[in-house]
């Protein structure tokens, strides 16, 4: 076991990215229970939704789980009070500091893992706390940082004392190995679980993952630096071809507004934001969460006896 499997009290140290409006008990059930840790986006949920979460993921296992809390939701308070509440194993952070949060989530057991991009960022939360940090390269999807994963990860594995997952580039056994060779004690995996066959994406959404290639992604965003990855389509073109020209950004705001939602509900492919990571190319099939993580430890293990061989 490493140390983060132990911090957690899970079996593997495989964490599912939190994504919005995707990450729900219908997947994080199944993760959690395959022996990860399946963690629940609350992004734009009442208080009252991430209950009803909690209690459903419950209902598919008792194994430990997380929430992911977007720190700059206004109803963030709440929200912390039902983790509390509710005595979620751990939670993941993003948009702000954990930092006013910390006492609460300590005295209740709640471990805390913000996800960070930079090894500034790294070094404030280990000192505000942190039980441990995921380092996310640019190559995921959804929001992003600005530093590729492999130039990212030894940096903050060298910054900080807390135990290090990466994120950002996970596609199969050799991406976990180079994780771990660059100082990870974990991973964490985001666009891999869209293609879990219980991941409530849309079938177009889940298609048009399956159908893309290495160079299928697109950023959008980074003139406002809120950079975004998502699978490259006419919506995203016409956005980043306005961002070039310097456009408005209410006009930027008409043609994003909704965008995930009609993506991930409506299966709408042309102008939703289906967000994806570079590995998009990688994926070539739909299976259930619990052969992605048996398939990952699996490949991993033969990449590992190779350079066994090798050296």
């Amino acid at each position: 076991m490493t140390t983060v499997a132990q911090l957690l009290g899970i079996e593997y140290p495989i964490l599912q990215g939190a994504m919005a409006n995707i990450s729900t008990h219908k997947l994080v059930g199944p993760v959690s229970e395959a022996g990860g840790l399946g963690i629940i986006a609350s992004c734009g949920m009442s208080a009252e939704q991430l209950r009803e979460e909690i209690r459903l993921t419950r209902a598919i296992t008792n194994k430990p789980f997380g929430v992911n809390l977007m720190l700059q939701m206004p109803n963030c308070d709440e929200l912390v009070q039902v983790i509390v509440e509710e005595g979620v194993a751990a939670v993941t952070t993003g948009a702000g500091s954990p930092k006013k949060y910390m006492p609460l989530f300590k005295a209740a057991g709640i471990k805390v893992i913000p996800v960070i991009a930079s090894v500034k960022h790294a070094i404030k939360m280990e000192e505000a706390g942190a039980d441990a940090v995921i380092a996310e390269g640019q190559e995921a999807g959804g929001h992003i940082g600005q530093t590729a994963s492999l130039s990212l990860l030894p940096q903050v594995v060298d910054a900080v004392a807390i135990p290090v997952l990466g994120a950002g580039g996970v596609g199969d056994g050799r991406s976990v190995v180079a994780m771990h060779a660059l100082g990870a004690q974990g991973i964490q995996v985001g666009t891999l679980f869209l293609s879990a066959a219980e991941c409530p994406i849309s079938d177009s959404y889940k298609q048009f993952l399956l159908d893309a290639n290495d160079t299928a992604t697109i950023v959008t965003g980074r003139k406002a630096k809120e950079p975004v990855r998502s699978l490259r389509n006419p919506m995203l073109e016409q956005y980043a071809a306005l961002e070039e020209a310097n456009a408005p950004h209410e006009e930027l705001e008409k043609l994003t507004v909704g965008s995930l939602a009609r993506a991930v509900y409506d299966g709408d492919i042309e102008t939703g934001s289906c967000m994806a990571g570079e590995i998009a190319g990688m994926v070539g099939n739909i299976r259930p969460a619990k052969q992605i993580i048996e398939e990952l430890l699996a490949e991993s293990e033969v990449v590992l006896a190779k350079l066994r061989i090798v050296h």
